[in-house]
């Protein structure tokens, strides 16, 4: 059992696990860019600021560094958290603490999802941090941590910290990270965004976006900043009346930073947007447009992006100053062998340069996934490995 922190200072290690070599991984592209990664654990810098002060925190991103035995002869428990796509990285890190007698914390969207696939972690925080992590911190200074953590709720963005950005060597990576918004309005069926996140987009304010892009700032950063957000239109009026002149406001003295997002297609009817969003510094979009075909958007509630020219809502984004990243899925029910020469002319009629064409996913907690599983199509080959 972990001793009460009131008896010992902890030895924190964060790990994040590694990619496979995927489009989202980028493992070639970065090559030629002299970077290691793509973007930094933004999970798990922001999980390291909400720990207390007095713990002595390392961090160890695999996709950057080595996770090395000396690293885990210092630590006396280490916090583990990554996405679906990660879990085989994820299994070997918790193998590797165990041999080594590190007790595991998990969380994060990977065993938020699928817990009862990780009997092995010693305790599961899961959901978001922000709510059951200060409990778990609680039940161990008293020396009584649980098994697991679950919220009954969301968090309220206006208190979530500033992630510890000393933990990292920012000159590894390609680009930085800060979020904004959680959640989105829309009910895409493959997508966990609203399983973990909710329906309600929940916001930070501009005071605590721009005080987050002066630490980056500080840091001598001057190159591209990701706003991670899974939809960060959720709430235009919000974005038009606060925070976007806020960051035009901040980039009046700055020099290099640039910004990217994600948004739904209906950014495109929306010319005022488009263009503060422009003069705030943003420069791309990805755009999650899965399919030319409606009766693929039917079938997977992507209504945002039904009864529309897909091509010239494109073109509008483009024409602004936007370029536009694209998101594509083949393996559709509705998908005939015709598909694949449907999305390739798409793309190039669009003039998408960078274009993300994977298989239809059915990730646990996803309506798709319950979906699946009523229709007896579930075949649960990855749990317990």
């Amino acid at each position: 059992m972990l001793l009460g922190i009131k008896e010992a200072n902890m030895n924190v290690l964060l790990i994040y696990p590694k990619y496979p070599d995927t489009f989202w991984s980028y493992t070639y592209a970065l090559r030629f860019i002299g970077k290691k990664a793509a973007f930094p654990p933004l999970g798990l810098l922001t999980v390291a600021a909400l720990l207390p002060d007095e713990f002595q925190k390392r961090l160890v991103d695999t996709n950057v560094d080595c996770l090395n035995d000396e690293d885990l002869s210092w630590a006396d428990m280490a916090f583990v958290g990554g996405m679906a796509v990660q879990r085989d990285s994820a299994k070997q890190i918790i193998a590797r603490c165990r041999q080594s007698g590190v007790k595991v914390i998990a969380g994060g969207p990977l065993f938020t999802a699928e817990p009862e696939a990780f009997g092995e972690v010693d305790h599961l925080v899961l959901d978001e941090a922000e709510c059951t992590l200060p409990s778990f911190v609680e039940d161990l200074k008293n020396g009584c941590p649980k098994k697991v953590y679950r919220a009954s709720g969301f968090c309220d963005l206006r208190h979530t910290p500033i992630p510890s950005w000393q933990l990292i060597r920012m000159k590894k990576y390609a680009s930085m990270s800060i979020q904004f918004s959680r959640g989105c309005p829309f009910k895409c069926e493959f997508c966990n965004v609203t399983t973990l996140f909710g329906h309600r987009p929940r916001l930070k304010t501009p005071q605590q976006v721009i005080a987050e892009l002066d630490r980056i700032y500080a840091t001598g950063w001057r190159s591209n900043i990701f706003f991670v957000d899974d939809n960060f239109i959720g709430n235009r009026g919000y974005l038009k009346t606060h925070l976007l002149p806020a960051l035009i406001e901040w980039r009046k003295d700055k020099k290099g930073c640039v910004f990217f997002t994600e948004a739904s297609i209906n950014l495109a009817d929306d010319p005022e947007l488009l263009d503060m969003m422009v003069t705030a510094g943003f420069d791309s979009v990805f755009i999650g447009i899965e399919s030319p075909d409606e009766a693929c958007l039917t079938e997977c509630h992507k209504t945002q992006n039904k009864n529309r020219d897909l091509l010239e809502s494109v073109g509008i984004m483009h024409r602004s100053g936007l370029q536009v990243m694209g998101g594509f899925i083949v393996g559709f029910d509705s998908d005939t062998q015709s598909i694949f020469q449907r999305q390739i002319d798409f793309i190039a009629q669009s003039g998408i340069v960078t274009a993300m064409v994977g298989m239809l996913q059915a990730p646990p907690g996803t309506r798709l996934f319950d979906r699946l599983q009523r229709e007896s199509r579930v075949v649960n080959t990855f749990f317990g490995k």
